[in-house]
C-alpha cells in the first residue's frame, strides 16, 4: 500500500509540472523572453537544420512536446499504481524506464531549469525511490 501511495504522488507531481508547463507554453508570459527583442528574432528567425519553421516556433513546439512527455509519465504510472499496482511493481522494466526519466529530468532541471520544477523533479524522484524501497522491503 505505501507503494502504491509514493508512486502515485511521483506520478501526480510529475502531471502536475507537465500541465502547468502546457498552460504556460500556450497561455500567458511565463515562457516567453522578458526581451520584446529576444521574441521578435525567434519569431523571425530561422534554425540551420531547416527553413520550414522558426525559432519561435521550434521553441513552443519544444516546450509543448515536454509538457506531453511529463503528462504522459503521470498518467501512465499514476494510473498503473492505482489500477494495476502488481502489474507495475513486478516489471522491472516500467520501473526501470520511470526511474531513467526521473534521473535525466533531475539531470536536465539541475543544468538547465529553475529551482521550481527542479524542486518539483526531486520531490518526485524521492517518491519514485522509496516507493521502489518499499516494494523491496515488502517482497522481503
Amino acid at each position: 500500500m505505501l507503494a502504491r501511495v509514493l508512486m502515485t504522488a511521483s506520478a501526480m507531481i510529475i502531471l502536475a509540472l507537465g500541465l502547468l508547463h502546457l498552460v504556460y507554453t500556450f497561455w500567458g508570459p511565463k515562457l516567453t523572453p522578458r526581451d520584446p527583442a529576444l521574441k521578435a528574432a525567434m519569431q523571425t528567425g530561422a534554425m540551420v537544420i531547416t527553413r520550414e519553421t522558426t525559432v519561435w516556433k521550434a521553441w513552443i513546439g519544444f516546450n509543448a512536446s515536454h509538457s506531453f512527455g511529463a503528462i504522459l509519465f503521470g498518467l501512465i504510472y499514476g494510473y498503473l499504481a492505482l489500477a494495476h499496482p502488481a502489474f507495475l511493481f513486478h516489471s522491472y522494466f516500467l520501473l526501470a524506464v520511470g526511474l531513467f526519466l526521473l534521473v535525466g529530468y533531475l539531470f536536465l532541471g539541475k543544468l538547465y531549469w529553475f529551482s521550481v520544477p527542479f524542486t518539483g523533479i526531486v520531490m518526485a524522484s524521492a517518491c519514485y525511490i522509496a516507493a521502489l524501497i518499499a516494494t523491496v522491503a515488502q517482497a522481503a
